[in-house]
């Protein structure tokens, strides 16, 4: 945790900028790392009955770190999409509760 769903950004460039985007994620969330989890997704979008470009979108699934490190994260993340000359992307987060989290069978609030 933190997993990261990347849509409209190729596997091809998320390869390039994947180690050291993790390691400054690392560093901001104070984990290490193999916390992270990079996803992407390879869609086709339809706009106007026609196929078109999928939107840059990342989804950011995580336990809640505060604003001031989720700021920090999604200020990061965009810096390291956009240097791949991705004009604009938009970051999301979802947030998970310990209570509802489970990893093999076990409540994360348990372990």
């Amino acid at each position: 945790m933190p997993q990261l769903t990347v849509r409209g950004i190729s596997a091809d460039q998320l390869s390039k900028i994947s180690l050291s985007l993790v390691e400054e994620l690392a560093r901001i969330c104070e984990c290490g790392t193999d916390n992270f989890t990079l996803d992407c997704l390879q869609v086709q979008s339809v706009s106007g009955g026609e196929k078109a470009d999928t939107y840059p979108f990342i989804e950011v699934a995580w336990f809640e770190r505060g604003t001031e490190t989720r700021d920090r994260f999604a200020q990061a993340l965009t810096q390291h999409i956009r240097a791949l000359g991705v004009e604009e992307v938009e970051v999301a987060f979802k947030v998970y509760s310990e209570d509802g989290y489970y990893i093999n069978g076990t409540r994360c609030d348990l372990l």
